[in-house]
């Protein structure tokens, strides 16, 4: 196991989260963002994951990011079949979690240098 400091300076980290907000580099949010590790999007979309549509999904493609973490509030809820799978014939991982575990995850790959998004939806 190799063990190394990571430099996370100047990337967009998650710092804390509650019930109701996600804090990126301390700042709180409260409505549906993306994250990036050098941008943010803010209410990328007004959607449920009931009413995620193609559209929303095809912003999330645009990324051009290696991963995806699609955060779907306080549980784990997937979106259609149909709104997944345009992801893998694009070299594109759409991983699907609960919003608290998309931040956990967000952080280590973005440590990493990976080119991640996390997408989150808090309703």
């Amino acid at each position: 196991m190799k063990l190394h400091l990571a430099n996370t300076a100047g990337l967009n980290i998650f710092t804390a989260y509650g019930e109701d907000y996600v804090a990126v580099n301390h700042e709180k949010h409260h409505q549906n963002l993306i994250v990036l590790p050098e941008s943010l999007i803010a209410g990328w979309t007004t959607a449920t994951i009931a009413t995620l549509g193609a559209d929303d999904m095809a912003r999330l493609l645009a990324l051009e990011s290696e991963i995806i973490l699609l955060g779907t509030g306080h549980r784990l809820r997937f979106p259609a079949a149909a709104l997944m799978r345009p992801f893998a014939p694009a070299g594109i991982g759409l991983e699907v979690m609960d919003l608290q575990a998309a931040c956990r995850t967000y952080n280590i790959l973005a440590a990493e240098g990976r080119k991640v998004a996390a997408a989150l939806l808090f309703c």
